[in-house]
């Protein structure tokens, strides 16, 4: 893994060296970890001009899930208390020689921006932009190895959770055995705020669960994900509660089927951002369900749980190999509820079998 971690920072340095920059100060915690292995709380990672320092507060945490500092990787832990890293990998670097630093201007505060104009008045400061983003967008087959089993500790935990009593328990009750569930099952925990809708909230992107209790007849929509190694995956599915489903729910549930696998089947590399989005909003919109629909159809995923790419009407660009995307159309219909259902899938060529379906539970609408 230390080659691996070097050669991600050898990428940044060598952008960083045509943008006429000679060092870089990384301070967003999911890009902290990619190029460094670990991302304790409050470290910068500072591309230097003689040496890469991992700066924080103290020593980083001795547990699996928050990941280990690339041994090749110097740690500079500041003493005391109240440091601030990025002022002092600022120091460190003006110490080395170097003259010009390029920040992660999207994520410092303007206090710490000063901070560090004040400390380093002879640094020439610039923006990094959104460099490391656009590093971390395709995956090399260790990340995709830790979202594939992060998806199957999610399928296994959503699979428990049907084969148990749901009528009558809380959404919030069923959110929290969710979770639990993830982390007895190997993940370092939750990947986002588990969704649990019921009834009228079924359907719902986002959904903070509530004291409402599961009645026969309902839609129940559920929306989850394990974190593992930091790596974070997300399924939805919907299903009917106690009885057979009605002619609404079956006809609901097929349509926004239908527009979930037009989104899978339109990922392959080269696929537009958008085009992806219109093949499956146009299912819905041809059924007459235009307001409404969710901003987005899909979104990237990794370190952290939206990333790039976005999957939406205006966004531009277009799909790599490798890279992870969710593929979640909806349809919520107020007073009534509504269906959702998402995939965590990695884009691969046709020759490789087309586009890998992560999460594998059923999407078959079941009557529990």
């Amino acid at each position: 893994m230390s080659d691996l971690y070097a050669s991600r920072r050898t990428r940044l340095r060598e952008r960083c060296t045509a943008a006429g920059n000679a060092a870089a100060l990384v301070s967003r915690p999911a890009n902290v970890r990619y190029l460094a292995g670990a991302a304790p709380r409050g470290a910068v990672l500072l591309l230097g001009k003689t040496e890469d320092l991992l700066v924080c507060t103290g020593p980083p945490d001795d547990r699996p899930e928050e990941g280990r500092p690339d041994e090749n990787l110097r740690v500079q832990c500041l003493p005391g208390a109240g440091g601030d890293p990025a002022v002092a990998a600022a120091d460190l670097l003006t110490a080395q020689g170097g003259d010009s630093l390029a920040l992660e201007e999207h994520h410092l505060t303007v206090a710490c921006h000063r901070r560090l104009r004040s400390v380093a008045p002879r640094l020439r400061l610039s923006d990094l932009g959104t460099a490391v983003e656009q590093l971390r967008v395709v995956k090399d087959e260790e990340e995709i190895s830790c979202l594939r089993i992060g998806a199957e500790i999610t399928d296994q935990a959503l699979g428990e959770l049907l084969e148990s009593i749901l009528v009558g328990r809380t959404e919030r009750h069923l959110a929290l055995e969710l979770e639990r569930r993830l982390v007895d099952h190997g993940a370092d925990g939750p990947a986002f705020p588990t969704s649990v809708a019921t009834g009228p909230n079924s359907g719902r992107r986002g959904h903070r669960p509530t004291d409402r209790r599961v009645e026969e007849g309902d839609f129940l929509s559920v929306c989850l994900g394990a974190a593992y190694r930091g790596y974070r995956c997300e399924i939805g599915r919907t299903f009917v509660i106690g009885t057979s489903p009605a002619d609404w729910q079956i006809e609901l549930y097929d349509l926004v089927f239908a527009a979930q696998r037009a989104g899978r089947e339109s990922l392959a590399p080269g696929a537009a951002y958008r085009d992806v989005d219109r093949a499956a909003r146009q299912v819905l919109d041809s059924a007459g369900y235009h307001e409404g629909l969710p901003a987005i159809t899909g979104h990237g995923v990794g370190l952290e749980i939206d990333e790039d790419p976005q999957l939406a009407p205006a966004a531009m660009g277009k799909l790599d190999a490798c890279v992870p995307v969710t593929v979640e159309p909806g349809v919520h219909l107020p007073g009534r509820g509504g269906v959702r259902i998402d995939d965590t899938l990695v884009v691969r060529p046709e020759a490789d079998g087309g586009p890998e379906l992560l999460t594998i539970t059923t999407k078959e609408l079941l009557a529990l």
